[in-house]
């Protein structure tokens, strides 16, 4: 029945559009008006016919619907005029058509699912991306230890996570180096760094180095040891200088303008030949003069800049690039990962030249975040506590001192007590150590208990050439104080002594003595005796002596 009327009501239209069309096209007179109004008042008999007798199937029973008939003269119609356009209202709605879909067809997908939701849109929500990132570190052994860190972590942070994964004691030395074989160059990360940006720039045969540098920091202890005095001067003023009370606070000052002026020998690019050139190293860059010692600026010509580049010391050697000199260092452009014909290769005259010009790049181009970084282990260390005694490790600092002299144990609160404790605890296990070793000592045997009981210690390295001490001492820094104690090569029962003072590397040999039977060593044939290598690494460290320092840093090599 609905179906009916339907289409009852389609043919009715399309008559009267029909109509419409015939009579417009004729020139016969028709009263156009009196033609739409019957019309449509036989529509809407159809439509009230229609509602009068729709059925409505409800549980299988039939009811009748009742509709009010819509009245013509009704106020809310209008009467239709011959210039007004006719509205002809779709049969069918699309809510109905909708309805009547069958139900096999399926819906067609939203292709784009992400712009639905603020939650899975790229533009009203950030991307949520993995954070973590895989970095290898190696130590000096050759062993290497994977660690996962987000992309924020600095190079300080992971050194602490390394210190806390190997159990050493963190003294606030060690640091990450950048370490490029192929290129044969190396530069230690500054503390606030971030590893996974300095990752990114490293080519795929590069890789990261935990080790000791005590000299990362000295500058701000002891300036002067740095810097010559003939070195730095006022770049407005050529011949005034600096007073070296304020000479670090000028380097941090931004507004200042210190610099470094000497000479150096320049690499010629794709060439083996060096040029000795007068530079200058301002804020704005590394210069060098075409013309003497000139400083005008018609004269000066840049080499590098510094905000896009780092300083590495070369560690190949003098050969392969024919040096003049063992004290060479290069800055390479951040963009560089293999290219050495981009690289600026320099050498100065002596170390002190050397350390002056790569610790004054590191200056001028990081200004006073370094001293940030040089006073953060620092504040850390006078907030623990007024025991001057290094930090240490978690692993460490989860251990407490324990008294067993009486009846029953006791935790020793009192760090004094406690250092003292482990002073005598750690002398009567070294005299247990030697009558017992020697108790067990074939007569016909050699051995004592000094070839054992300081293979242990830190600053021990066994059978180790001269030429690799002096390489550990420069990569450590080559501060004052800084030693190892090593096997000696020409005498088999004896020692030497390598200890740095003022950047210079020296060897003093420790001898064996016999008195009473017993053996002792010696640095001074015989004036001062110990009976081990502890006594006498542990005198000079308090006492100066015959050395030209006290012993301060132990060279260690940590493995991971």
């Amino acid at each position: 029945m609905l179906a009916y009327d339907d289409e009852l009501l389609l043919c009715l239209e399309q008559q009267l559009l029909f109509s419409v069309f015939t009579l417009s096209s004729s020139n016969d007179d028709v009263d156009l008006e009196q033609l739409v109004n019957d019309m449509n008042s036989s529509v809407e008999s159809v439509q009230s016919t229609q509602a009068d007798t729709a059925l409505l199937l409800n549980d299988g029973h039939a009811h009748r619907r009742h509709t009010p008939p819509v009245h013509p003269s009704s106020p809310n119609r209008e009467r239709l005029r011959h210039s007004q356009p006719m509205h002809i209202q779709a049969v069918r709605c699309l809510k109905e058509e909708h309805q009547l879909r069958p139900a096999s067809l399926p819906a067609i997908p939203n292709p784009f699912p992400e712009l639905c939701s603020p939650a899975g849109s790229p533009v009203l929500s950030p991307i949520q991306t993995s954070d973590s990132h895989i970095v290898k570190v190696w130590s000096e052994d050759g062993a290497g230890k994977v660690v996962e860190i987000p992309a924020d972590m600095t190079a300080r942070d992971v050194c602490q996570l390394l210190v806390y994964k190997s159990h050493c004691v963190d003294d606030n030395a060690w640091t990450l180096v950048e370490h490029h074989p192929n290129l044969g160059l190396e530069r230690c990360l500054e503390d606030h760094e971030l590893v996974v940006q300095v990752q990114a720039s490293m080519s795929s045969d590069s890789k990261f180095l935990f080790r000791k540098n005590y000299a990362k920091y000295e500058f701000f202890r002891n300036p002067l040891n740095f810097f010559p005095e003939h070195m730095v001067t006022w770049c407005h003023d050529s011949d005034g200088s600096i007073p070296q009370a304020q000479l670090l606070q000028n380097f941090l000052n931004s507004s200042s303008c210190p610099e470094i002026q000497g000479f150096l020998y320049v690499k010629e690019p794709g060439r083996k030949s060096w040029k000795k050139l007068y530079m200058l190293l301002r804020r704005s860059g590394l210069y060098y003069s075409s013309k003497g010692t000139s400083k005008e600026p018609r004269h000066l010509q840049l080499l590098s800049d510094l905000e896009d580049s780092n300083i590495f010391t070369i560690i190949t050697g003098r050969k392969l690039h024919n040096a003049p000199t063992d004290y060479q260092f290069c800055i390479k452009p951040n963009k560089v990962r293999s290219d050495c014909k981009e690289l600026k290769m320099l050498c100065a005259e002596d170390e002190q030249s050397r350390t002056c010009w790569m610790t004054a790049f590191r200056l001028l181009k990081f200004g006073i975040v370094l001293y940030h970084n040089y006073n953060v282990p620092q504040q850390r260390k006078s907030t623990n506590s007024s025991f001057s005694a290094p930090v240490r490790s978690v692993s460490e600092n989860s251990l407490v001192a324990m008294d067993f002299s009486g009846r029953t144990g006791r935790v020793i609160d009192n760090p004094v007590e406690a250092q003292s404790a482990a002073l005598e605890e750690g002398q009567t296990w070294r005299v247990s150590m030697r009558f017992t070793t020697q108790s067990v000592i074939h007569p016909f045997t050699h051995t004592h208990s000094h070839a054992v009981i300081h293979k242990t210690q830190v600053w021990f390295h066994g059978r180790i050439m001269r030429e690799e001490a002096h390489r550990m001492i420069i990569q450590q820094g080559q501060v004052d104080g800084l030693f190892l104690v090593r096997d000696s090569q020409s005498n088999p029962k004896a020692f030497v002594l390598t200890l740095c003072h003022h950047q210079k590397i020296k060897h003093f040999q420790i001898l064996p003595c016999e008195e009473d039977g017993q053996v002792f060593f010696s640095l001074d044939d015989g004036a001062t005796k110990f009976t081990d290598l502890i006594h006498l690494v542990d005198f000079y460290q308090l006492n100066r002596g015959v050395l030209p320092c006290k012993l301060k840093h132990p060279c260690t090599a940590v493995a991971l």
